[in-house]
């Protein structure tokens, strides 16, 4: 067993300053702005591949001294540019070289091998001799490992295979699989010398003035190496073929336009995010990793609930999602992993700790609500897609699903979904707030289970009308006809024992012994989008969330600040989670709480000039907002991270209010996006067919205009 916990959210790390991130496909790099990792005991930095870090230290030296660090940036999420330059130094002879005389330039892009290429120029009168020393180090440490989890005992590093033009580090693990990187430089280096996990290669060089110097890397995990030399043209040819790969994902989905740069640049990084976070594997298919560092592998909860989000954007993110968990659909009975048939996995992971059976993510199922969004999500694409061949493919997961929830999922046969820890090494809770301390009572006290959360009963009935509706089409009118009974009554037990008038809001969830948890958090607003509520407790609950207990002025917090266990500073109890907010937005927009709406898309969309590169973390720290002082960000969040970058997708539907039934999209009462008198919708993918909508602000209100219509579906503007 191991030491610590597997809940990655719980274990401790070092508080790392700002870093920049690359990913694609199952790699990813996270490295400090000037480009180097240190190895600081329990960061995060590092280049990963398959859930393993394979290269944990990487720096390189010019003279003895480091780069000055000028600036960086990130382009499409898988191209970085760093800018160096030099402090003063004296030459051999004597000669003063003055700082800021050197430029130094890396690029980096990520396919198959991170690839590196170093310009150097120099801007003196003088020619300026160099020595560059580069040093790489690789633990292959598990991510569980990094991230915390202790081991008894762990594999062993291997004898460095040094070549001519590079090194190969080697590790032997648990698992009896070997693991390498494998490092090219072009041009070879002076000199190479190796130890078990650890590499160097030395340059002596001469710059001539105002003349340009380019070295080349190529670091590749599980590789043997290429030992020619020849990464120059692998560097072009990569970067090409990437530019190319995401024009063509951007010409696949809708096109965005405002007249406000700002949000132009969101939807602009959003977009190549999403390509960024797939992830491909050769037999199972494509779906979207949940976040960058911690969750980049296969979440099902996640998954589900991004591809929900961007249908407006790319409804093929949501069929790859359907596609690859419906493979892993729960078969049996597996008390270590959770596992129960029908139920759909929580996690994916496939390093060398999961291989051990030291954790049991192979996958590992804890999880009470990603098997209701498996069908939410299949409702959803059905009725955006009108595709009944996929419909016909998941006709057999659909029903799984629904077959756990009433034999496995209610455990007493009350009706409502309840959840507890059953694998040693699971989840504590298992819900979306899935720290240990992510449900509490009024006390700050931890409940005992098994707990019926508020909002898993809310997607739970949403589930059971999406199911009826999905069986409908298939043919199966019984069926259907018997999960509306359960759905009614579902909803009235639901609106009896959740609801607390005084507060004019519901409870947070029901205890082992079905007493009411009173606590006031945000899990009660995802109830609005599933239309478990009659209209005048949905305004209400409208209401209550943006008051200014809820409400930081940034978005809504995950509980109230009244609460004793309230925290701004915390991962659940406090603090804003963008796709919280975008799942409460879509509510609000079901009950036509446009004021709220309006409000709620203010505050986020003000949040985002402070974050880097425009983008919604994964969270930020629940302080109130106060002048001109921007939201406060949260140490460890992911970033770029699925759902929240999904939310920017919620938004823009529901403030639009573009609502599909049938074959017919219903526009009603539009809100601009935030900043924007004008917003175009290119090449929006909708029930086979393809619109070109614009929404434009006049006198005082928003006109909707129909550019382009190709195919059979009808547009009604609701006034």
């Amino acid at each position: 067993m191991l030491e610590t916990s597997l809940d990655l959210r719980n274990n401790p790390c070092v508080m790392e300053p700002r870093t920049e991130v690359l990913k694609e496909g199952s790699m990813f790099f996270v490295f400090l702005p000037d480009g180097s990792l240190n190895d600081a005991e329990g960061g995060s930095l590092g280049l990963y591949y398959n859930d393993t870090r394979y290269l944990h230290f990487m720096e390189f030296t010019v003279n003895g001294w480091r780069a000055v660090y000028l600036s960086s940036t990130v382009r499409d999420s898988h191209f970085s540019q760093i800018e160096l330059t030099n402090p003063p130094f004296t030459l051999a002879d004597g000669t003063l070289v003055p700082a800021q005389t050197i430029h130094l330039r890396l690029l980096r892009l990520i396919k198959g091998a991170l690839y590196q290429r170093l310009r150097l120029i120099n801007f003196n009168a003088f020619p300026v001799s160099l020595t560059l020393h580069f040093t790489f180090a690789a633990d292959f440490r598990d991510i569980f490992e990094v991230r915390g989890s202790r081991r008894p005992r762990r594999g062993e590093l291997q004898k460095t295979e040094v070549h001519p033009f590079g090194f190969i580090l080697n590790y032997k693990g648990l698992d009896n699989v070997f693991r390498t990187t494998s490092i090219t430089f072009e041009p070879a280096p002076c000199s190479i010398i190796g130890q078990p996990g650890r590499g160097e290669g030395t340059y002596e060089i001469v710059l001539p003035p105002k003349k340009k110097i380019y070295l080349y890397l190529k670091i590749e995990p599980d590789g043997r190496g290429v030992f020619d030399g020849q990464i120059n043209g692998s560097f072009a040819a990569v970067s090409i073929e990437l530019a190319a790969s995401y024009r063509r994902w951007q010409k696949q989905c809708t096109q965005i336009w405002t007249d406000n740069n700002f949000i132009n640049d969101m939807f602009k990084i959003a977009v190549t995010d999403l390509k960024a976070l797939e992830i491909e594997f050769p037999d199972e298919g494509k779906i979207i990793a949940a976040g960058i560092p911690w969750y980049t592998a296969p979440f099902g909860r996640d998954s589900l609930i991004a591809s929900w989000q961007a249908l407006v954007l790319n409804p093929e993110i949501a069929k790859n999602t359907l596609h690859f968990l419906a493979r892993y659909q729960g078969k049996g009975i597996d008390k270590w992993r959770e596992e129960r048939p029908g139920k759909i996995l929580h996690e994916l992971r496939r390093g060398e700790m999961t291989r051990c059976r030291e954790v049991p993510h192979s996958p590992y199922y804890g999880s009470i609500d990603a098997t209701l969004w498996f069908v939410i999500l299949l409702g959803n694409t059905y009725r955006w897609t009108l595709d009944g061949e996929m419909l016909w493919e998941m006709a057999a997961p659909l029903k799984g699903c629904l077959n756990w929830c009433w034999r496995y999922g209610d455990l007493d046969g009350d009706g409502y979904l309840e959840y507890w820890r059953e694998s040693p090494a699971g989840l504590t809770n298992q819900g979306w707030k899935d720290s240990w301390d992510g449900v509490v009572d009024k006390d700050g006290r931890i409940p005992e289970g098994p707990l019926a959360l508020v909002e898993v009963q809310a997607y739970y009935y949403l589930a059971l009308c999406e199911g009826s509706f999905l069986l409908k089409v298939l043919g199966e009118k019984r069926a259907a006809l018997e999960l509306e009974t359960r759905a009614q009554k579902l909803k009235e037990r639901f609106n009896r024992d959740f609801w607390l008038e005084d507060e004019g809001y519901l409870i947070f969830a029901l205890d082992g012994k079905k007493r009411p948890i009173t606590t006031m958090v945000s899990n009660g607003g995802h109830a609005l989008f599933t239309g478990i509520l009659a209209p005048e407790r949905a305004r209400r609950v409208a209401r209550r969330l943006l008051s200014d207990d809820f409400y930081s002025g940034w978005g809504i917090r995950t509980m109230s600040k009244n609460e004793k266990a309230y925290n701004p500073m915390s991962y659940h109890n406090g603090s804003v989670w963008p796709h919280d907010n975008a799942i409460i937005a879509a509510g609000l927009r079901r009950y036509q709480c446009l004021e709220e709406l309006a409000r709620l898309a203010d505050g986020l969309f003000a949040a985002a000039s402070f974050f880097n590169y425009r983008r919604w973390p994964e969270l930020f720290c629940g302080f109130t907002r106060r002048g001109l002082s921007g939201p406060v960000r949260y140490p460890v969040a992911c970033d770029p991270q699925a759902w929240a970058v999904g939310s920017l997708f919620t938004f823009l539907q529901h403030l639009l209010g573009l609502d599909l039934r049938e074959n017919t999209l219903y526009i009603s009462r539009p809100i601009l996006l935030p900043g924007t008198k004008r917003v175009v919708l290119r090449n929006l993918a909708i029930a086979g067919s393809r619109l070109d909508l614009a929404f434009e602000e006049g006198e005082g209100k928003v006109f909707t205009n129909v550019l382009k219509k190709e195919g059979e579906i009808k547009v009604i503007i609701e006034a």
